[in-house]
């Protein structure tokens, strides 16, 4: 049976690869002249790119948080742990925040041009960039402090 505290780190993984992808495909997008939002193709793929970025990372935030009680509950105490749990409530609310624009940009059919469509892959890369800060903990979590790993016997 899969423990709880091992849930996140395999759902952790679709937010990052998600939000990378919908700052890339809108920033080449968009620099070549492409509209990324609205109901056209590229508004579609790229609202789909972050509804499912911002719905993984709701779900990796919860069983973050879960994975987190029962390390603590094993007595693990870290700064290390505080800080990629606050950076995993903001990415997960930005995420969420963003994938709801994004919805109502698609819904109400709305194409930004101009400086409002370079605002779009702007606000992203920021997000990548957040993201990826947020992993960086999370990877000292396990490689550096084995937080929730089983070690192997010698």
């Amino acid at each position: 049976m899969l423990s709880i505290q091992h849930i996140h780190p395999i759902l952790v993984h679709f937010p990052i690869v998600f939000f990378i992808t919908l700052a890339a495909v809108d920033l080449v997008a968009t620099v070549r002249g492409r509209v990324t939002t609205g109901r056209g193709g590229l508004g579609s793929l790229s609202l789909g790119l972050a509804l499912a970025a911002g719905g993984f990372a709701v779900a990796a935030y919860f069983f973050g948080d879960m994975a987190l009680d029962v390390a603590e509950s094993g007595g693990f105490h870290s700064d290390i742990a505080e800080t990629h749990e606050a950076l995993g409530q903001t990415t997960a609310a930005a995420f969420a925040v963003w994938a709801l624009i994004r919805l109502g940009l698609w819904w109400r059919d709305l194409r930004l041009t101009g400086a409002g469509a370079f605002m779009v892959p702007l606000v992203e890369v920021a997000g990548a960039v957040l993201v990826v800060a947020t992993a960086y903990y999370g990877g000292q979590l396990v490689y550096d402090l084995g937080v929730n790993v089983a070690h192997a016997a010698g």
